[in-house]
């Protein structure tokens, strides 16, 4: 396919190395490149480094550089990515110079999970495209007038969310005029191959505890954790002992764990899965599907948000059931996908997956190739951003 232009990706796979992560970001690059553009990955947001070695921020930012380097030349991006050591102010990968040069050479920029507060040199880049993964948040600190989070954003010419429900009349997060479009997480499906055996356990990945960004608005305190909603469901295995629930999850202090295994769920140490991108899919195929619950302030806001964790699962035939976030109102549900917001609807949908694995682990995969398909959903973007 005949190039179409550069656009250059900013996020942290670096800053963060955890899989998930990872696979994220390479999503979007594969799926500019199905399109015919030339992508390139500039991580320079200056953030210090995660270790998740130690479960620490780090001086030293060798093991995040040489992750970076080997998830890039796992996919052909070997010589086009960049991150900047902002402690030493040091570029690895691509050079200052070229980096610099990139954003004036480049078509548009995708400034991924918002992850860069665009600087001067990032405006020399004539679309630059924020893509909102984490809704309601900035929304709301945008409505309250707070001048940070306003330049933050304005910073860029297009705005797109995950929350797909945001603007509607069932949602109740103030937008400002500000015209944020809706997207989706994206999927390679095959990067992700489908097996036609029925592994016993549901997964999920999860961080118990996720602190520093409740907001309140109109008097709603909206919950940026996700343990309040885990405790709403935490005691399903119980009543369905048939089926196994697996949690990859560490979680805060032996009471936490002593909760949720009491619950019934197993848990198991994440860090081995997060490590690299290949044990992250392989804890992926090898799950019965997923079932998880969603951030409270996802859900209490109706937001239409879909998780682009659950898109792998998906994609790999392996249904999903999750919290109800308004996404029913853009995605079927039913088979291979299902939403629940009480015990009877979750256990509707852990009962419907048993009576038919095939059946549901097939519509799972439609479902990605469907509504995630990478081509499918930067296609529609790109072009509502004008390239």
């Amino acid at each position: 396919m005949k190039k179409r232009g550069k656009i250059v990706v900013l996020h942290f796979v670096g800053q963060m190395p955890l899989a998930g992560i990872a696979w994220q970001a390479m999503h979007y690059l594969l799926g500019l490149e199905q399109l015919g553009y030339e992508a390139w990955y500039i991580e320079d947001c200056g953030a210090d480094p995660y270790d998740p070695r130690g479960n620490t921020i780090a001086n030293d930012c060798h093991y995040n550089v040489n992750y970076l380097k080997r998830v890039m030349e796992r996919h052909g991006f070997g010589q086009r990515w960049a991150y900047w050591d902002a402690s030493h102010d040091t570029y690895h990968g691509l050079s200052r110079e070229r980096v610099r040069a990139l954003f004036a050479e480049a078509e548009g920029l995708l400034n991924l999970c918002g992850a860069t507060r665009l600087r001067e040199e990032h405006l020399a880049c004539p679309v630059r495209i924020m893509i909102d993964t984490d809704p309601v948040y900035q929304q709301l600190k945008y409505a309250q007038a707070d001048p940070e989070t306003r330049a933050y954003l304005d910073a860029h010419t297009h705005l797109f969310t995950y929350g797909e429900n945001l603007g509607a009349e069932d949602c109740p997060i103030p937008l400002c005029g500000v015209p944020w479009r809706p997207t989706r997480p994206p999927v390679d499906p095959d990067l992700w191959p489908g097996r036609a055996d029925a592994p016993p356990c549901f997964t999920t990945i999860a961080s118990w505890d996720n602190r520093g960004k409740d907001i309140e608005a109109d008097g709603i305190t909206y919950l940026w954790s996700k343990h309040v909603n885990f405790l709403r469901f935490l005691d399903l295995p119980r009543r369905r002992p048939e089926s196994c629930f697996r949690m990859a999850m560490l979680p805060l202090d032996a009471t936490v764990r002593r909760g949720v295994e009491q619950a019934g769920w197993s848990l198991i140490d994440p860090r081995p899965i997060s490590a690299d991108m290949t044990s992250y899919q392989a804890f992926v195929l090898g799950s019965r599907g997923e079932f998880t619950v969603a951030k409270d302030i996802y859900v209490r806001s109706n937001s239409g948000w879909f998780s682009d964790r659950s898109v792998c699962y998906l994609a790999a035939g392996r249904p999903v059931i999750m919290m109800r976030t308004g996404f029913s109102k853009f995605y079927p549900v039913g088979r291979g996908l299902f939403e629940f917001s009480d015990d009877d609807d979750a256990l509707a949908g852990i009962d419907a997956i048993a009576a038919d694995y095939a059946v549901h682990s097939h519509a799972a995969r439609a479902l990605a190739r469907e509504y995630f398909a990478a081509d499918r959903v930067l296609g529609r973007l790109l072009r509502e951003a004008g390239l």
